[in-house]
């Protein structure tokens, strides 16, 4: 069921509203989402950013997070925290959506929704890693980026241009600049993806999921989110349709406002 933005008022939270955890992508930290969390929590919704291990202001190198589970154990950890009887709205961007689908895999019960703004958004077939394997060959071109298949877990740094032409490309240059000022080495940990079993049906596969279409997205293009849709049919479908890669800070209002609607109806 494909929706379009019908306002872009952020909504008042009601008194049911659930906390949002919002989970950023690779190489980058809960500082992204600052125009997004600002909007949701001046309209009474509870939101966390955390930052993913090494990264953001995570003070761990890369090496020190050997394992997808170690990098993913902030969200983790924030989920299992939660209150006998919480639920929460997970959000995710770009490779958070495999952080996203972890807690929602180890912990259904605790997640409300788990909405994927332009992410990785796997299924219940294949190992985990398989949705991002079949973007890369075909469509990603890495540019500037620098990858080290030596280091473990195997390292990326996003190069500049790369993030400037394909992930930025319409949001505004303060935020590009501020990207290069708290970019991260990261790593896809790809290996260690795929020696799990694939996410469950009966866990992650239960909980509801809300996919954000970004239309401008020119690194996870638009026909690869709708391929990604395909394989979890069941997601409600939202649109954005000036949002690159970094609907956070393209369209940070519009996407402020699908966010709000996600957790008063969920």
């Amino acid at each position: 069921m494909a929706m379009t933005s019908r306002s872009t008022n952020v909504q008042q939270a009601t008194a049911a509203a659930r906390r949002i955890i919002l989970v950023h992508g690779s190489g980058h930290g809960g500082w992204c989402w600052y125009r997004v969390a600002t909007l949701l929590r001046a309209a009474g919704h509870r939101v966390d950013a955390p930052d993913l291990a090494a990264s953001g202001a995570d003070a761990r190198p890369l090496r020190d997070v050997p394992t997808f589970e170690d990098h993913s154990r902030p969200l983790l950890d924030a989920v299992a925290a939660l209150p006998d009887g919480e639920r929460a709205v997970l959000v995710s961007h770009s490779f958070g959506g495999f952080s996203v689908a972890l807690a929602a895999e180890m912990f259904p019960e605790k997640v409300a929704a788990a909405v994927f703004v332009t992410a990785f958004m796997p299924d219940c077939t294949h190992h985990r890693s398989y949705v991002f394997e079949q973007l890369t060959p075909r469509e990603w071109d890495n540019m500037d980026s620098v990858t080290d298949d030596e280091h473990v877990p195997p390292s990326v740094f996003l190069g500049p241009e790369f993030m400037r032409q394909k992930i930025y490309q319409l949001s505004p240059p303060e935020d590009y600049t501020l990207s290069q000022s708290l970019a991260r080495v990261s790593s896809f940990y790809i290996a260690d993806q795929q020696s799990k079993p694939p996410f469950s049906e009966a866990r992650y596969g239960a909980v509801r999921k809300v996919y954000v279409v970004c239309k401008q997205d020119m690194a996870i293009v638009e026909s690869y989110q709708r391929t990604m849709i395909a394989g979890c049919s069941e997601a409600e479908v939202r649109e954005i349709a000036d949002a690159d890669h970094m609907a956070m800070f393209s369209t940070p209002v519009e996407l402020a406002g699908h966010l709000a609607d996600v957790a008063n109806t969920y």
